[in-house]
């Protein structure tokens, strides 16, 4: 059975994009910092290949499907199928990658995503939508690679709402220290 996971850069300052996102800085003022690590070798090489293997299906916040779908060229992984979460629902877009990218609410995206992914995971882009998922115990686990980056400003994680994580597995160091939590459930 798939599992929800977000899969997160943050600064050592808790932002997930730095501040004035906007169109032509998706990742907002010194953002894309936050990815150097998926550059790197050892650790860092070994866990962007874990997150590309895991990943079945996409579910996204709409600002996020906004401002990445022209940097991106289709969906964030090519072929594999973005559920965007949104009130202004849309026929399905057909990226230039292969993949498609479907319109829908919170739910019914996380539904379709977990359908579509088979026995990989439903990847969570965007801040917004990670909180909101959270919210309702929608969220399974989360994957956070630490940036040692201090942006200052900027969007944060989970927007104030509540939760609690359980610690996976060891912290690995590379560029970045990435960190596995499983999301308790509420109640």
């Amino acid at each position: 059975m798939s599992k929800v996971v977000l899969d997160v850069s943050m600064s050592l300052d808790g932002f997930t994009a730095g501040p004035n996102v906007r169109a032509e800085e998706p990742m907002g003022d010194g953002g894309e910092r936050l990815h150097e690590w998926m550059a790197g070798e050892g650790p860092d090489a070994r866990a962007f290949e874990k997150v590309n293997a895991m990943v079945g299906a996409t579910v996204i916040g709409r600002r996020t499907f906004d401002l990445g779908l022209r940097p991106w060229g289709g969906t964030p992984w090519p072929g594999v199928p973005a559920f965007v979460v949104t009130h202004r629902t849309r026929e399905d877009l057909l990226g230039d990658n292969g993949g498609t990218f479907a319109f829908d609410g919170l739910e019914a995206a996380v539904r379709r995503a977990k359908d579509a992914a088979g026995d990989k995971d439903v990847l969570v882009m965007g801040a917004d939508v990670a909180g909101q998922l959270l919210g309702v115990g929608l969220l399974d686990e989360v994957h956070l690679h630490l940036a040692p980056v201090v942006l200052g400003q900027g969007t944060g994680l989970f927007a104030g709402r509540l939760g609690e994580l359980l610690p996976q597995g060891e912290p690995v160091a590379g560029i970045a220290t990435h960190l596995r939590f499983r999301v308790r459930p509420a109640g």
